[in-house]
């Protein structure tokens, strides 16, 4: 009786792992359909993390595609992304196998989500600050001034910044407000690359409506692609924001050592590389800059040499 029990018990393992491996695979799957976007399968990263991440990023990208993408209306959209927190949420509580088994039967994505929180003792709330930011994409899209911007970027970049750190277990205070800057500052840039498709696609504007009336730029510059003095002044204030962020979070790229170090290096000097080129349209603003090869040397080299591309926008 005894070796007859232990061998369901074993059966029953080998199917949760299975099924672990088959949610792992479907989130991978995501990443990778969309690894412009991410970094998942950047050889950098360490291969320990990779898998991790992939998940991480398949939470976000299937949250994101409920706020932004498809012909739903605005509450069906809060509707799923509500439904999406409620799941978010039961999984947590469950406690058992069998609990996660019984909730998620056909669900990969948080089969492989709840593995990876419970094995890397990741915070929850980090993921309910990323569906707070979805949620507010539906029912925001303009923005009264930079502290309503940053308020955003609390939820939308800074809890991936935070998630990675747990996931390497350099959680300190420093790095965590390092992270923060990091991650503000390359959803400011993004905001920057997309002016006039946020606009267009979702009218959204994530620039601050008291520094546009200050400069003079209003809703039609941003409508009619006008790059003129005034589109100038307030563009270049954004950057120099953006840049001075990105200087503040610098240090983290050498505090953290090895391959994903190297990673963050990376992404800091590319994002100081794509303000200069945004710095440089002047005659067009509304274009999104490509970082072509020889960008990327000059951006290998200074991350190598544990550099940072410092005098990359004007002051």
């Amino acid at each position: 009786m005894y070796n007859f029990a232990k061998k369901i018990k074993n059966n029953m393992a080998t199917q949760t792992q299975l099924q672990i491996h088959k949610a792992y695979d479907h989130c991978l799957r995501i990443a990778h359909n969309h690894y412009e976007n991410f970094p998942v399968a950047s050889f950098l990263l360490p291969k320990n993390l990779r898998l991790p991440i992939a998940v991480i990023y398949a939470f976000a990208r299937t949250a994101d595609d409920f706020a932004d993408e498809g012909e739903c209306l605005p509450h069906e959209r809060l509707a799923k992304l509500n439904n999406f927190e409620a799941n978010l949420i039961a999984m947590k509580k469950a406690t058992t196998e069998s609990n996660i088994e019984q909730y998620a039967e056909n669900d990969n994505l948080f089969i492989a989500l709840r593995e990876v929180i419970d094995k890397h003792q990741l915070p929850l709330q980090l993921f309910l600050d990323l569906l707070t930011a979805f949620k507010q994409d539906i029912t925001k899209t303009r923005y009264s001034n930079i502290e309503e911007i940053l308020g955003y970027c609390h939820y939308s970049a800074n809890p991936v910044g935070r998630l990675l750190l747990h996931l390497t277990k350099q959680t300190s205070p420093q790095n965590l407000a390092w992270s923060d800057s990091i991650c503000s500052a390359l959803q400011l840039i993004n905001f920057l690359q997309d002016i006039h498709q946020d606009y267009q696609e979702n009218n959204r504007i994530y620039l601050p409506m008291d520094e546009m009336a200050h400069f003079g730029v209003t809703e039609t510059h941003i409508q009619q692609k006008r790059s003129d003095a005034a589109m100038r002044l307030l563009i270049k204030q954004q950057l120099r924001r953006a840049k001075t962020m990105m200087l503040a979070g610098s240090p983290l790229g050498n505090a953290i050592s090895g391959r994903f170090g190297l990673q963050l290096r990376l992404m800091i000097n590319g994002g100081l590389k794509i303000l200069k080129h945004l710095e440089n349209q002047e005659n067009n603003y509304f274009s999104r800059p490509r970082l072509e090869f020889r960008d990327w040397i000059n951006i290998g080299g200074y991350a190598l040499l544990k550099k940072t591309i410092a005098k990359n926008t004007e002051n």
